[in-house]
């Protein structure tokens, strides 16, 4: 079983940028964030392939969210510009053993525990 473990949350005023980190502790294949505020469901952010090569955003936060990889550390990043008090949530890594892409939380086995970002003035 793949570990994963977020970081990088934290207290942004609104309009200022985070950068999320996700590590994992084997090799995975396609990787996504999702994130999930309160009373409401798990929503997807993007997908990234193995090689960083391929992504898929979501309309709701293309152009401000971009995703990359390093896997020699096994590393997946999530660079958040442009943040509003509506992109507060907690926001998860997950991954997957194969290589397709896909935007469903089901579609992927491994989840890290959450990292909480708040866009607050």
């Amino acid at each position: 079983q793949v570990q994963l473990v977020e970081s990088g949350g934290g207290v942004v005023q609104p309009g200022g940028s985070l950068r999320l980190y996700c590590a994992a502790s084997g090799r995975v294949y396609a990787m996504a964030w999702f994130r999930q505020a309160p009373g409401k469901g798990r929503e997807f952010l993007v997908a990234i392939s193995w090689s960083g090569g391929s992504t898929h955003y979501p309309d709701s936060v293309k152009g401000r969210f971009s995703a990359s990889r390093d896997n020699a550390d096994n590393t997946m990043y999530l660079q958040m510009n442009g943040l509003k008090p509506e992109d507060t949530a907690t926001y998860y890594c997950a991954a997957r053993r194969s290589v397709p892409l896909v935007t469903e939380a089901g579609g992927y086995e491994n989840w890290g525990q959450g990292t909480q970002v708040t866009v607050s003035s």
